[in-house]
């Protein structure tokens, strides 16, 4: 069984970065979602400005927004590529950033007014379906932008990652911004913010030094969970 185990899921993702992944996962998601319980009947602020009212919606861009999960999975199991340690750096600043991101939430409730989509294109569909699923709160600074930008700086420079691959990450990243401000999903104070936060909480992970107790905690939970053994 553990051989079997390493030959399927361990060729793609080492066993010691599961839990943190699935945490990272349901902390981002509490996150989001959680911290909008805390903002109902308040105040939303929105930080809407001429230059955003003057960018188009272009509703294909939809399918890149939504498809950047795909985008995240692989960049995150990347990192454990270049090695343990730098997995931990990358993972902790983007717990870090969920956690600021909370407290911002609901400190300063942030809402925009969204178009009315009324095309029948793949793109106008998905936005349509964007929509319903996705309350126009919770916007700076941007997960989406600031979840993108650490799976470019995640690979950024690192010699165990091909250097095409590197380029096709820093273009899918500014592709993700880029569709947040054409579906109408984010403005661009919110993107700036995401990209912001991504950069300070990695300088702060790796060179303070964050990460470590970070990292100690989850080795002892993959050796109480016997993770490392697998």
């Amino acid at each position: 069984m553990k051989n079997f185990l390493k030959n399927t899921i361990g060729r793609f993702c080492p066993f010691y970065a599961i839990i943190p992944l699935i945490g990272s996962f349901v902390l981002e998601t509490t996150v989001y979602e959680g911290s909008k319980l805390f903002i109902q009947g308040r105040y939303h602020y929105d930080f809407t400005t001429e230059f955003d009212r003057s960018v188009p919606v272009i509703s294909w861009f939809s399918l890149i927004y939504f498809g950047c999960y795909l985008f995240w999975v692989v960049n995150f199991i990347l990192l454990t590529r270049v090695n343990k340690e730098h997995f931990y750096q990358t993972l902790f600043a983007v717990y870090l950033s969920y956690v600021i991101c909370a407290i911002i939430f609901i400190a300063l409730p942030t809402t925009n007014i969204r178009p009315e989509v009324k095309g029948n294109s793949i793109g106008d569909v998905v936005l349509r379906l964007i929509y319903l699923s996705d309350t126009p709160e919770n916007l700076f600074p941007s997960i989406h932008c600031s979840v993108s930008w650490f799976c470019y700086i995640g690979v950024r420079g690192k010699k165990e990652i091909p250097k095409a691959y590197q380029v096709f990450s820093l273009v899918f990243a500014i592709l993700v911004i880029i569709s947040t401000q054409v579906t109408k999903q984010h403005y661009f104070i919110d993107a700036i913010g995401g990209i912001a936060l991504a950069e300070i909480c990695y300088w702060f992970s790796k060179y303070r030094g964050l990460y470590k107790p970070f990292q100690r905690f989850f080795e002892k939970v993959n050796h109480r969970l016997r993770m490392d053994r697998i």
